[in-house]
């Protein structure tokens, strides 16, 4: 099982679950004009499976999630459309927001 970063934070009315591949934590990814930060202060809110990361997008309004285990996960669950995907550097990016 892959363990990835999660971190779940209220704010304001909405839940954001930001989800890193463990691996990128601490990254920059860069292409043409898009400068990624994966930042430890935004995704490190402690390490769970990709199981469980994708389980808890149920409970969340805002998702934010970089890495190709956490979005192809989150792809097969069917929470993310293929065609949403954004690739930087080679690394898939996706965010749902559910309004």
């Amino acid at each position: 099982m892959v363990d990835v970063y999660v971190n779940l934070k209220k704010v304001g009315r909405n839940v954001l679950l930001a989800i890193c591949d463990s691996e990128l934590l601490g990254r920059t990814l860069r292409e043409g004009k898009i400068v990624f930060h994966v930042k430890d202060e935004f995704y490190n809110g402690g390490k769970v499976t990709v199981e469980e990361a994708v389980g808890m997008i149920n409970n969340s309004n805002i998702v934010n999630m970089v890495g190709k285990c956490c979005v192809e996960t989150a792809i097969a669950k069917g929470y993310v459309h293929p065609e949403a995907v954004l690739n930087i550097e080679g690394i898939p990016h996706a965010q749902i927001v559910k309004l």
